[in-house]
């Protein structure tokens, strides 16, 4: 599933901010983003730009250049949308009206992905700035992308958990990385690239030194799968800034995927016990989240919090134990919350 960027959505709600004469909040899904006073009303329609967009050079943006500017090898030049502050109050991303953009057809409906046709694409940093690894190729097929919803982006997901029984992890600060088993062997992988062994990448070297792929390869035979796959985040210091205090690197697994599918809480935790992983920290496990928490405030408000040694956390994963297939993000049932605290302190 690629990720919807760019959307057409309504503004449910417009509020002053106490002391600014020009600027006032305007509320879409479960974001809120400053505004130009009077730019919107409610239920007026607005192109919303999520956090982590990279918006391209054009005129309707250069208002951002002081701000949002940026440019890498990776991914050119362009203008990176981030969680900001003004006058005290959050702005989560970016929204501007349709009229800006002629492209988009006058009877786009709510809800229309204009990802592609505005050009916007997700934000990455360079692979070499976490990995340092030779490129070989891009992610096998039995390796997907590791992007979580944002719950504030669909905020109707809380009641897709109703009746379900869920548990929450530990969103961990680090950078994505995977390994897996398939027809053409053995794979180490970091967020969107194979890696060779050639002594260069730092996560080959913890998957050797640990004798992953000779476990991997013996728990596929035991158990007669033709492919395996193990995605986890790599937290060690030197990545992003080790906001966990690590002195040594670790991995902490939060997806494995046997012959193709997602495998529930419990066989996870089977497997990782299996070949002596750690799984990243569960904090709950509970039935029917929306009558626990029913709105995307609750869920910030249980997000917050700080990692064993006293750093930020990120946030948190909440997922059914068991999967179960979401029509509206189409896939498993999944969604991430991170901590408006956290964002304010470390987004750049």
């Amino acid at each position: 599933m690629s990720r919807k960027l760019a959307s057409i959505q309504v503004v449910h709600r417009v509020e002053p901010i106490e002391g600014a004469d020009r600027i006032e909040l305007a509320h879409v899904l479960g974001w809120q983003c400053v505004v130009n006073r009077g730019q919107f009303r409610p239920m007026d329609p607005g192109v919303y730009f999520e956090i982590d967009s990279f918006l391209p050079i054009r005129p309707e943006f250069e208002f951002m250049r002081s701000s949002s500017y940026r440019k890498t090898e990776l991914m050119g030049e362009g203008y990176k949308i981030r969680t900001q502050k003004f006058r005290g109050q959050l702005s989560q991303g970016l929204l501007l009206p349709v009229s800006q953009f002629p492209e988009i057809p006058a009877d786009a409906e709510v809800g229309t992905d204009v990802t592609e046709l505005l050009g916007i694409r997700k934000w990455e940093i360079e692979e070499k700035a976490t990995t340092g690894g030779t490129v070989i190729g891009t992610l096998p097929h039995d390796i997907p992308h590791t992007d979580e919803t944002r719950v504030q982006a669909e905020p109707a997901l809380i009641q897709a958990f109703a009746g379900l029984e869920y548990y929450i992890s530990t969103k961990m600060d680090g950078s994505s990385h995977s390994i897996g088993l398939d027809e053409n062997g053995f794979h180490v992988c970091g967020h969107n690239y194979e890696y060779k062994d050639d002594g260069s990448s730092s996560f080959y070297e913890l998957i050797k030194g640990r004798g992953y792929q000779e476990k991997l390869e013996a728990f596929a035979r035991e158990n007669g799968l033709k492919t395996l796959t193990i995605q986890g985040e790599l937290c060690a210091p030197g990545i992003q800034q080790n906001r966990l205090r690590l002195k040594a690197p670790e991995w902490y697994v939060f997806t494995i995927r046997e012959n193709g599918k997602r495998v529930g809480l419990r066989r996870m935790q089977e497997i990782c016990k299996a070949l002596q992983m750690t799984t990243v920290p569960i904090e709950e496990v509970d039935m029917d989240l929306p009558s626990r928490y029913p709105t995307v405030e609750a869920l910030l408000e249980r997000a917050d919090g700080n990692y064993p040694n006293g750093g930020k956390k990120e946030g948190i994963v909440i997922r059914p134990t068991e999967p179960v297939y979401c029509e509206k993000i189409s896939a498993s049932l999944s969604m991430k919350v991170v901590s408006n605290k956290y964002l304010l302190r470390n987004e750049g």
